[in-house]
C-alpha cells in the first residue's frame, strides 16, 4: 500500500504506451463539447405571422440579415424581462451567451429584396392604421424611428457547422482509409505512403541544410571545374552575362567512368552556388504504379520553379534516360518511357523553366536518348575522365591530409604507381594503407603500406594458407616468369614492377606492370602486349611440354584485344580500313551483326592468325632465353615475390627505357 502523501508511480516497464488513438479520442470529445455548447439552447425559428405581430407591438430592437439567408431578430431588453411572452429567454442555459449579445428568433429569408418589401409594407400599413385611429403624430414619428427598417446585414461563417455538416463524413472515410493503409504498410505492403506516391523524392539543400563541400575539395578535374564553375558564377552574378545578351546553358551532363568524381563535383556545385539544390537519383522516378514517374517529374519541376533560381541534380540519369523504342518486349508504352517523355517536356517544352538549371551524371552516355542530349536540354556534355599523372598527385594530396604519414613519403611515387586509378580508387588506397599500418601497430603510414594497399585493391587479399601442391606452385612460377620475360624483352610491352606467386583473390599468381599513359596506340604496341600476355602459356609448353587452365584470364584479354584490332580499329589488312564499332549504341539489342557471314569468317580467321602469331613469337623469345627464364623461375620459387631490380640483374637493363622527347599531340584526336 502506498505511503500517505506520496503518489503511486507505476513501474517503468508497466507504464501505458503512447498511442495516436488517444489524440483521436481527445479531438472527438472536443468536437462533441463544442457542439453541445453551441446547440444547448439554439435560436428559435419564427413565422412571418408572429414576426409581424412583434413588429406591430414595437418589441424588436434590431433585425440583422446574415449571409442573405436568415434574419436574426433581437428583442428589446426591457421586453425580455417584463413581457411574459418571452419568459423562455429570461434565463439562458449553461454555456450560452447572454441575451444582450445573441438573437432570440430567426426568420428564414427566401429573398432579401422580398423580405425588405415585407418589412416596408408592414411599416406603411401600421402607419396608415395609426393615422386612421387618430394616433398623435409624435407617436407615429417615434414608431417610425424605432421600426427596424432597413435591417442591417452581416456575413458570418459557421465553421463548426460546416465541418460537421459537410466534411465529417469525408473525414471519417479518409480516416478509415488511412488506418487500412497503415495496417497494410505494417505488413510490408508500403500502403502507408499511398498519398505521397506521386510526390518527388528529391532531397533539397538550401541555406538551412547547406553542403560543406567546395571546389577546393575536388582535385584533378580542372577542365570540368572550369565549365561547371561558369554555371555557378552565372547564378551568383547573372547580370555579368545577361548584359551582353548571353544565356546560361539550361543543362550540363557529366559523363565519365565510375569513381571519377561526377557526384562529388555536383556536391561541390551545391556547396558553392548558394542557391536551392535538388538532388535525386534516376531510379527514384521508377515505380511499379503506372504514371507515378511522370507525376514525380512534374512535382520536382514544380518545386524547382517555386524556388528558382535553383539547380536540379539527377544522378544516374540513364535509369530513365535510355533511348526510347529499344525494348522490343514491352514496346514503347512502358512506364520508363512515359517518365522520360515528361522529363523532356519539363526540360524544354512549351512551358518555361527560367532559372532552373539541370545537372545530370551518367557513365553510359551512349545509351541515352537523342532528344535528351540535344542543345536546349543538355547544352553541355562535360567529360570527367580518369585522372592523369598530375591529377593523381592532386587527388592524393587531398586524401593524404588527414593521415599521419612518414615525412619521407613521395607523393609523385604514389601517383606513378597508380595508373588507371580513379579518384575513388585513390581514396580507397589511402584508407587501406591506414588500415594496413594500424594492423601492423605502426604510428605512421609508410611507403610499403601504400604498396600493400595497391596490391590489395588490384589483386585482392593475400591467401598464404591456400593449399597448393609443389608441382602446381612450380607451374605458376614458370607461368609468371614467362610473362615477366616476354614483357622485359619486348619494346612496347608495359614495364614490369613486380611478380608474385602468392595467391590473391581468385588468382594463383600475378605480375604488376606500369602501363605507359598514351592517347593513341599502334599495331606494334598492341601486338607486343598480346605477345606478353601469351608468354605465360608459352612458358608452360616449353618447360613442361603441356599447357594448363591457368591462362584463362590471359586468353580472354588477348581474344578481346585481337578482335578489337580487326573489327574496331581497322588494324588488319584483310578487313581493311573498316570499323564496325557502333558509338551510338543503336545495334545493342540487334540480333544480327553489321557484316555478312563471309566477313565474319574472315574476322575469325584474322583474329586467330594474330593470336597464334603472338604465341609463336612468345615461344621463340622464351626458347632463346630459356636459361634466364629458368633462373628467374627459381628465384621466384625461392622468394615468392621478385621486383624490377631482380630482372635487371638477370636480363640487364631494357634498352628502351630512355627518356623520350614528348611531341605535342594534335588538337583533336578521335
Amino acid at each position: 500500500m502506498a505511503e500517505k502523501g506520496k503518489s503511486f508511480i507505476p513501474p517503468k516497464g508497466k507504464r501505458p504506451k503512447f498511442s495516436f488513438y488517444w489524440i483521436y479520442a481527445i479531438l472527438a470529445i472536443v468536437f462533441i463539447a463544442i457542439q453541445y455548447f453551441n446547440y444547448s439552447n439554439p435560436v428559435k425559428e419564427i413565422s412571418w405571422t408572429r414576426l409581424e405581430e412583434i413588429l406591430n407591438r414595437q418589441d424588436i430592437e434590431k433585425i440583422v440579415i446574415v449571409n442573405k439567408e436568415k434574419a436574426e431578430i433581437y428583442i428589446k431588453k426591457e421586453k425580455l424581462s417584463s413581457d411574459t411572452a418571452y419568459k423562455e429567454f429570461s434565463k439562458r442555459s449553461f454555456g450560452t451567451s447572454s441575451s444582450a449579445n445573441s438573437p432570440q428568433f430567426y426568420y428564414q429569408v427566401g429573398s432579401e429584396d422580398i423580405f425588405h418589401g415585407l418589412l416596408k409594407d408592414t411599416r406603411d400599413s401600421t402607419v396608415a392604421r395609426m393615422k386612421r385611429d387618430s394616433v398623435p403624430a409624435l407617436q407615429i414619428v417615434e414608431f417610425q424611428k424605432q421600426y427596424p427598417y432597413p435591417p442591417s446585414t452581416d456575413t458570418q461563417k459557421d465553421v463548426f457547422g460546416d465541418i460537421f455538416g459537410y466534411l465529417l463524413p469525408i473525414l471519417l472515410l479518409v480516416g478509415a482509409w488511412f488506418l487500412i493503409m497503415r495496417f497494410m504498410s505494417k505488413g510490408g505492403g508500403g500502403g502507408g505512403q499511398i498519398f505521397n506516391i506521386g510526390k518527388s523524392k528529391a532531397q533539397l539543400f538550401d541555406k538551412d541544410t547547406s553542403v560543406s563541400i567546395t571546389f577546393n575539395d575536388v582535385a584533378g578535374l580542372e577542365e570540368a571545374k572550369v565549365e561547371i564553375m561558369e554555371i555557378v558564377d552565372f547564378l551568383k552574378n547573372p547580370s555579368k552575362y545577361t548584359n551582353l545578351g548571353g544565356k546560361i546553358p539550361k543543362g550540363a551532363l557529366l559523363v565519365g567512368p565510375p569513381g571519377t568524381g561526377k557526384t562529388l563535383l555536383a556536391k561541390a556545385v551545391a556547396g558553392e552556388a548558394k542557391v536551392p539544390f535538388f538532388s535525386i537519383s534516376g531510379s527514384d522516378f521508377v515505380e511499379m504504379f503506372v504514371g507515378v514517374g511522370a507525376s514525380r517529374v512534374r512535382d520536382l519541376f514544380r518545386q524547382a520553379k517555386e524556388k528558382a533560381p535553383c539547380i536540379i541534380f539527377i544522378d544516374e540519369i540513364d535509369a530513365i534516360g535510355r533511348a526510347r523504342g529499344r525494348n522490343a518486349i514491352t514496346g514503347a508504352n512502358d512506364e520508363r518511357e512515359n517518365t522520360l517523355n515528361q522529363l523532356l517536356t519539363e526540360m524544354d517544352g512549351f512551358g518555361t523553366n527560367a532559372g532552373v538549371i539541370i545537372l545530370a551524371a551518367t557513365n553510359r552516355a551512349d545509351i541515352l536518348d537523342r532528344a535528351l542530349m540535344r542543345a536546349g536540354r543538355f547544352d553541355r556534355q562535360i567529360n570527367v575522365e580518369l585522372p592523369d599523372l598530375e591529377e593523381r598527385k592532386a587527388i592524393f594530396k587531398v586524401h593524404l591530409k588527414p593521415l599521419k604519414l612518414d615525412p619521407g613519403l613521395d607523393v609523385d611515387f604514389l601517383a606513378k604507381q597508380t595508373p588507371g586509378f580513379s579518384g575513388a580508387d585513390i581514396a580507397n588506397v589511402c584508407n587501406e594503407s591506414a588500415l594496413i599500418a594500424a594492423r601492423k601497430n605502426k604510428i605512421i603510414i609508410e611507403k610499403q603500406d601504400f604498396l600493400d594497399a595497391i596490391d590489395r585493391i588490384i589483386g585482392g587479399l593475400e591467401k598464404r594458407n591456400k593449399i597448393i601442391s609443389v608441382h602446381e606452385k612450380k607451374v605458376i612460377a614458370y607461368h609468371e616468369s614467362g610473362h615477366a620475360t616476354t614483357s622485359w624483352l619486348l619494346e612496347y610491352a608495359h614495364p614490369l614492377v613486380k611478380v608474385t606467386i602468392v595467391p590473391r583473390g581468385k588468382a594463383l599468381g600475378a605480375a604488376w606492370y606500369l602501363p605507359e599513359e598514351r592517347q593513341i596506340t599502334t599495331y606494334e604496341q598492341m601486338f607486343d602486349e598480346i605477345t606478353s600476355a601469351m608468354g605465360g602459356r608459352a612458358s608452360e609448353e616449353i618447360i613442361f611440354g603441356k599447357v594448363s587452365t591457368g591462362a584463362l584470364n590471359d586468353l580472354e584479354k588477348v581474344s578481346k584485344q585481337a578482335y578489337a584490332m580487326v573489327v574496331y580499329f581497322g588494324l588488319n589488312k584483310e578487313i581493311g580500313n573498316i570499323s564496325f564499332y557502333d558509338s551510338s549504341g543503336q545495334n545493342e539489342y540487334a540480333f544480327q551483326k553489321p557484316y555478312s557471314e563471309k566477313t565474319a569468317e574472315t574476322i575469325d580467321q584474322e583474329v586467330r592468325k594474330i593470336v597464334e602469331a603472338a604465341y609463336l613469337r612468345a615461344k621463340d623469345l622464351l626458347t632463346e632465353n630459356r636459361e634466364k627464364l629458368e633462373k628467374l623461375a627459381s628465384l621466384l620459387l625461392e622468394r615468392e615475390v621478385i621486383f624490377r631490380e631482380d630482372l635487371e640483374e638477370i636480363f640487364g637493363k631494357r634498352p628502351w627505357d630512355k627518356e623520350e622527347e614528348k611531341l605535342p599531340l594534335p588538337t583533336l584526336l578521335t
